[in-house]
């Protein structure tokens, strides 16, 4: 009997150890596991018994098709459906493991990775698991501030010296003010009851309000004055309602704060009194990319924002030990075409400042700070970014951020100071673009480079990276400070081209063989199809019509093609089939084709020749025949 029970126990714990072991890696990448794990969370973990991290699965989704993606719509419904699958697919392995062990997880789907709250075993066990790419640190991060932002109260002067210096105010003129436009914001929390930006919130219809899929709280404990889980709109800092205020803040009279007051705003409070870790940051992002009810329930990619302001970062000091730790997330919102504008950083003025995530990637619009006169705020971070190696041109851009003067909670106003304050005036300036051209909602890379085109270009004597301050652009102001009004006239003043290309099926033919002509068009405009587009060929000498592209209009010996319309970046495509004659000659030579449209004068192409071959000629020789 006793042997019996000796027998079952070692099956037992054989057992336990079968279960324990599924998805780990083998013995000899087990035995590796702490090179998986950032130093931050084994110090922490051993110094205080638990810790904060987060597990990134090795499975990540390939969101590279929403490129091919027209519509904002379209790009943030493929990225959600890309997202969610994998993460549904691949972390409940991993969730049933934690549950096992009993110890406190949250998921995500913005990157396929899971928060964790737990002890060094716990490390250990997650970092064994093949199906674990690596354990990232979620330390507090408390948020940067230069020296004496908080200033003395100013009296309104009707509209902000920052906002004309831009020129938002003459693109009002034209009737632009952002409606239609959705501007996310990422922060403290805000104060919605705001005499200047309650008429602006998208959870307000001018009698009550429904907060859901316009406001989230990814601050789950803590949270001062507001509490955690707050289901309105809350700042429990004052800094988000600053920042919005720039973005759209108007209240109707004497305080015009904001760079686009017809525009709708959303928000998420990503900080814990003006503290936050990434996954505060990155649960943010998520819920921009599909908004949810106040349940965090039904998602619905088709309530994003246009752009997202991000005035934060997270420093190295602080334990963002992998400056990559948000490089994904900010992948995919962009992605899914929603701008992400990011403070630069108030660590200047010093080469290689821009050195926090997510100002530091390429896929985040960073933004300098400039003072009243134009010139760089001192504490305004410069390029290049070397904490990542890239050696990478930040700033994007600049705009005003020095002694700005916006909304605080209250209903009051005070003037502050840092990229934080010029950050939005850039979503804001997205904003009045997506206004002006609709069409242009989620072409990121198209909206970024308006915005650089049209900056007044500033210069300076510092060089950094290698870069003189005297080109453009440069690490201290990127391609210069924003103008809106600029941006606004060259939406109207791009100019339309088509190009045509003609291609034959073959090199050289016979008489009586079958020639067939491909005639492709591309039009390239940032946003506007061209109208009324005419494709004409004639069908060369030495041929007759076979057949064209339906439909087709024919006049004599010209071939014609119709169409209303071509959108912006577009192609089209007709064939033209065509017998050869004994009258070819030596050459089919089609010259005479080209195309036009309302906004382009006719174009045509290099004639395209066929050789014709001669048909072969046979000898018959016979047999000498002896007699």
């Amino acid at each position: 009997m006793r042997k019996l029970l000796v027998v079952l126990a070692v099956l037992l714990v054989v057992f336990m150890a079968s279960i324990w072991l599924v998805g780990t890696a083998p013995a000899g990448i087990a035995a590796d596991w702490e090179t998986k794990v950032d130093p931050w969370v084994m110090t922490t973990a051993r110094s205080e018994g638990q810790t904060e991290f987060l597990v990134y699965l090795d499975a990540q989704a390939d969101l590279s098709g929403a490129d091919a993606l027209t519509s904002k719509l379209e790009k943030g419904t493929y990225v959600y459906e890309r997202l969610t699958e994998i993460a549904a697919r691949t972390q409940p392995a991993v969730t049933t493991q934690l549950d096992a062990l009993g110890v406190t997880y949250r998921p995500y789907w913005v990157v396929n990775a899971i928060w964790v709250r737990a002890d060094l075993s716990v490390v250990q066990a997650m970092a064994s698991r093949a199906d674990v790419a690596h354990i990232y640190a979620n330390p507090t991060v408390k948020m940067e501030f230069p020296a004496a932002e908080l200033l003395a109260t100013q009296s309104p002067d009707t509209i902000e010296w920052n906002i004309l210096k831009v020129q938002a105010p003459d693109v009002w003129a034209a009737g632009v003010t952002g409606q239609g436009a959705v501007i996310g914001g990422q922060d403290t929390g805000y104060d919605w009851t705001h005499p200047a930006l309650q008429d602006q919130y998208r959870g307000w219809n001018g009698v009550t309000a429904d907060h859901n899929y316009q406001w989230h709280d990814a601050i789950h404990s803590g949270g001062g004055v507001c509490g955690p889980n707050s289901s309105e709109p809350c700042d429990d800092h004052s800094h988000g309602t600053h920042t919005m205020g720039t973005m759209v803040g108007d209240d109707g009279g004497s305080n015009q704060i904001g760079m686009a007051p017809g525009a709708r705003w959303i928000g998420c409070r990503n900080m814990d009194q003006g503290n936050g870790t990434p996954t505060t940051y990155m649960e943010c992002y998520q819920w921009f990319i599909a908004p949810t009810d106040l349940n965090n329930q039904n998602p619905d990619p088709a309530m994003a924002p246009d752009v997202i302001n991000n005035s934060w970062g997270c420093p190295v000091s602080e334990g963002c030990t992998d400056p990559n730790i948000l490089l994904s997330t900010v992948q995919a919102v962009r992605a899914a075409g929603i701008v992400t504008v990011h403070s630069a950083g108030n660590s200047g003025s010093g080469c290689s400042s821009v050195d926090t995530p997510s100002a530091i990637y390429d896929e985040s619009f960073s933004v300098g700070s400039t003072t009243s006169t134009d010139a760089i705020s001192s504490f305004s971070s410069r390029g290049p970014v070397t904490v990542d190696g890239s050696n990478r041109l930040k700033p994007d851009i600049s705009a005003p951020g020095s002694s700005v003067r916006s909304s605080v909670p209250g209903g009051g106003y005070s003037v502050f100071s840092g990229t934080s304050m010029a950050g939005p005036h850039v979503a804001g300036l997205v904003g009045l673009i997506v206004s002006a051209e609709p069409s242009l909602a989620g072409n990121v890379a198209a909206i970024e480079t308006l915005i650089q085109d049209t900056a007044v270009q500033l210069t300076s004597t510092q060089e950094c990276g290698g870069i003189p301050g005297s080109q453009i652009p440069n690490n201290t102001f990127g391609y210069g400070r924003i103008n809106a009004l600029a941006a606004y006239n060259a939406l109207f003043e791009v100019p339309h081209t088509i190009g045509m290309e003609k291609t034959a099926s073959a090199t050289s033919v016979m008489v009586g063989d079958v020639l067939t002509y491909t005639l492709a068009v591309s039009h390239s405009h940032p946003t506007d199809p061209t109208y009324n587009v005419v494709i004409t060929d004639v069908i060369p000498a030495g041929t007759t019509l076979v057949t064209a592209t339906l439909p087709f209009t024919q006049v004599g010996d010209e071939i014609r093609w119709d169409l209303n319309e071509l959108a912006a970046n577009d192609t089209w495509a007709v064939q033209l089939v065509v017998q050869v004659t004994e009258e070819a000659g030596a050459q089919v030579i089609n010259s005479d084709y080209g195309v036009r449209s309302d906004e382009v004068a006719f174009v045509g192409g290099p004639p395209v020749s066929t050789d014709v071959i001669a048909e072969p000629t046979y000898e018959i020789f016979l047999p000498f025949l002896h007699q």
